[in-house]
């Protein structure tokens, strides 16, 4: 066992974990957070987005080991005193959910985006290209990401 030390969510945690135990599993399984879905277990479909260190990844790519030392945000840090945040909002309003399993790590993703700028309609659907959602057809989730986006 080795032990992970992490601030997920602004809240720091100490785990002993597996070496080979996925950072994927160490937030759904250890820590509880069970918004990050596990979907292709190999970084195709994107529904395990997170961010670590600010920076959008794969966590069914990642130990948890390797998050030692890291800040990771999931799609529980979105919502703020309870509340939808904008994308959240702007994804219930333009229906962009409809299982939602792909969700969490499309809003993930598209936080990350938002967070480095403006992007243009060309940019949210090149992001959405790392996404599989098979309910919505990606048009709602377009344009819910653009109208947060101002474009």
């Amino acid at each position: 066992m080795i032990e992970v030390a992490t601030t997920v969510n602004g809240v720091a945690t100490r785990e002993l974990v597996e070496p080979r135990l996925l950072l994927s599993d160490f937030l759904r399984h250890t820590l509880g957070l069970t918004g990050t879905h596990v979907g292709c277990e190999h970084g195709v479909c994107g529904a395990c987005t997170v961010r670590l260190d600010g920076v959008a990844v794969r966590s069914c790519l990642l130990l948890a080991v390797q998050a030692d030392g890291c800040e990771l945000e999931t799609v529980e840090s979105l919502a703020a005193n309870g509340g939808l945040s904008p994308l959240q909002d702007a994804f219930r309003r333009h229906h962009a959910l409809q299982c939602g399993f792909c969700t969490p790590g499309i809003l993930i993703a598209a936080e990350d985006l938002l967070s480095r700028g403006t992007p243009t309609r060309d940019e949210i659907v090149d992001l959405l290209s790392g996404h599989l959602c098979r309910c919505t057809g990606y048009r709602p989730i377009v344009d819910a990401i653009a109208e947060v986006a101002g474009a």
